[in-house]
């Protein structure tokens, strides 16, 4: 195994701070409409690679939607390859509703504001500053390190992390686990408890078009089979859905890890366990596992008609879907139930969900790298509640974590960012993030 010869350098360090920033200024906006063009921030990332000595190779299925992936040789060429992976999209941001400009970029206060901060040009930028560093100073890996920065993340992943696993599976020869975001961030959890939940599985999407199918008409005349009505029924009854609870072993691994910090003497393996009544008893940390304990529907978006006196013979809704480990079937069914007979539903986007071991060695040395540079730190595992790239490259047998890591203060919350107005990351995390990255990575 490699020896670091010291700790991370104060390059390291600068260069974590200015790639965020700089990255962030190159607008990657993502609206799901495929105008997004990365090749910008490909082109950056593949010039940082280059001079750190690795030979990226970029990649496109549609011209200006570019991939970056780069191998890093490790020292034990028998050892399974680690995907460590990103992506350079992010969503959209309205610079009115914000502090700051979105795609400024600006260090202010010791914090990096704009759209992508958390979301993830951060980790790239962690990324690209620990293999400059190593290159700087003789560091190699003891296993191969694929990188791969990724296109479309934030929309299908059809440009991105679908491409490349679909059409390029040879890029990632040897990889057997993955690391990228949404996981090793501090969660306060109350009276000082800071928590670092470690990503080890992602319900599945579900993203659906309902269709109502009725008798165009007069508004004026009575209609029995109303489009919009029988919509807007159905709509309703998919809203105010009670799901029944499905516990996956990621989740029970969480709740018996939160319980047992917490102090809370119950077996979450025990017949007629009520993780509701855990969940209240939780406090803030019940936030971490309570979307990921049932499937889910949220309708989001309603389309019909064309004229408010005109009945139109069909209206249109969408329903953003989430799907537990192993509970496919129950949301099937249970959508045929709901929208009825005069509803149909169809997938517009769909992935599979995801579970990974909280017992391997990679999550170990994943805790271990957390502990080291917080010791008063609890790494807790969870189960993300959206998803993220691993889906895509789990097509390649890869299994997938969540693994970002940032130390933040008590009252910033990371969670609120993803996505969210005026996202930013504090310096000191960007610090805290090299300098566990660059640990787990020599010992992983």
């Amino acid at each position: 195994m490699a020896e670091h010869p010291g700790p991370v350098d104060q390059q390291a360090l600068d260069e974590v701070v200015r790639f965020t920033s700089e990255l962030i200024r190159i607008d990657t906006t993502n609206a799901g409409d495929g105008e997004c063009r990365e090749r910008p921030a490909a082109e950056y990332v593949a010039e940082r690679l280059a001079d750190a000595g690795l030979e990226p190779t970029l990649l496109e299925r549609t011209k200006g939607r570019t991939n970056v992936v780069a191998r890093l040789a490790g020292t034990d060429p028998a050892a399974d390859a680690l995907l460590v992976h990103g992506h350079l999209d992010v969503v959209p941001a309205e610079p009115a509703d914000w502090q700051v400009h979105p795609f400024s970029g600006e260090v202010r206060d010791g914090v990096v504001w704009g759209r992508g901060a958390v979301d993830m040009k951060n980790m790239d930028a962690m990324v690209l500053a620990t293999v400059r560093q190593w290159a700087r100073t003789g560091v190699r890996p003891r296993r191969d390190i694929v990188l791969a920065f990724t296109a479309d993340e934030e929309a299908s992943a059809e440009d991105g992390s679908g491409f490349l696993a679909d059409h390029h599976p040879g890029l990632f020869e040897g990889c057997t686990e993955g690391i990228s975001e949404s996981g090793a961030f501090t969660f306060h959890a109350g009276d000082g408890k800071r928590l670092y939940p470690i990503a080890a599985g992602e319900r599945g999407t579900a993203w659906l078009t309902l269709t109502a199918h009725g008798r165009a008409g007069h508004g004026s005349k009575v209609n029995r089979e109303n489009a919009v009505s029988r919509l807007a029924a159905a709509v309703a009854r998919i809203g105010a859905h009670e799901w029944p609870v499905r516990l996956t072993p990621t989740v029970r691994a969480a709740l018996g890890e939160l319980a047992a910090l917490y102090g809370i003497d119950v077996d979450v393996h025990a017949d007629g366990f009520d993780v509701d009544r855990l969940l209240g008893e939780l406090g803030p940390a019940a936030k971490l596992v309570e979307p990921t304990v049932r499937n889910s529907a949220n309708p989001t978006m309603l389309a019909a008609g064309y004229k408010i006196n005109v009945i139109p013979g069909s209206a249109v809704g969408h329903v953003d879907g989430r799907v537990v480990p192993g509970g496919e079937t129950e949301f099937r069914t249970t959508l045929d139930r709901l929208t009825g007979p005069d509803v149909t539903w169809d997938y517009q986007h769909r992935e599979v969900a995801l579970q990974a071991p909280v017992d391997a060695p990679l999550y170990a040395a994943m805790r271990a790298a957390i502990e080291q540079f917080d010791p008063e730190g609890h790494v807790v595992p969870y189960c993300m509640s959206g998803g993220t790239d691993a889906k895509q490259f789990s097509r390649l047998g890869i299994t997938g974590y969540g693994f970002s890591p940032l130390k933040l203060p008590p009252d910033f919350d990371y969670q609120a960012l993803f996505h969210g107005v005026d996202e930013r990351v504090p310096v000191d995390a960007l610090h805290f993030g090299v300098r566990v990255l660059d640990h787990f990575l020599r010992q992983a």
